[in-house]
């Protein structure tokens, strides 16, 4: 195994197969954009309740916006072999479904460095869909979050990802 990561090497691994965190020093800082989604589905009531910010605990959608935010600058400190990044912009949008009783979040990251932003902006949306369950659960313990996945990726050595069309979107 060549120490040298090839596109379909898993690079948090040595040639010993030992968990190491990437070396991006050598790597120039470039403009770097991450974008992903999920959505979190509920009782039709549960989101009437959401769409009216007249939950017990206040507006659902404001908190799980600063919840997402927190949670991207926090990304290093939950993954393990996350390096920490210096975060430009956390931006959480959400958009309630109501012909599919589910919100749909989608978070967008962005970072001037060596290394990308994809799992600040999954860990993002993550965060976010579970504070909605987290603030709406004694009204309904069924939802299910789903969906989470990178829409897309800008900068650095592998270029630009754009996901597939998902129905999902």
């Amino acid at each position: 195994m060549s120490d040298t990561p090839t596109p379909s090497s898993l690079t948090h691994f040595d040639a010993l197969g030992q968990a190491h965190m990437v070396d991006v020093g050598a790597k120039p800082a470039t403009h770097r954009v991450a974008v992903a989604t999920g959505r979190i589905e509920m009782q039709a009531e549960t989101l009437a309740l959401i769409g009216s910010t007249s939950t017990k605990k206040g507006d659902v959608l404001g908190v799980a916006r600063i919840a997402g935010i927190m949670a991207a600058k926090k990304t290093s400190d939950l993954i393990p072999l996350c390096h920490p990044l210096a975060l430009t912009r956390v931006a959480l949008e959400f958009e309630l479904r109501t012909n599919e009783s589910a919100v749909l979040c989608t978070a967008t990251v962005e970072t001037v460095g060596a290394t990308g932003v994809e799992m600040e902006a999954l860990t993002a949306v993550q965060v976010a869909l579970l504070t909605i369950y987290d603030m709406c659960k004694a009204a309904d313990k069924d939802m299910v979050i789903g969906g989470v996945r990178l829409l897309e990726k800008r900068g650095g050595k592998s270029g630009s990802f754009f996901a597939p069309a998902s129905p999902f979107r």
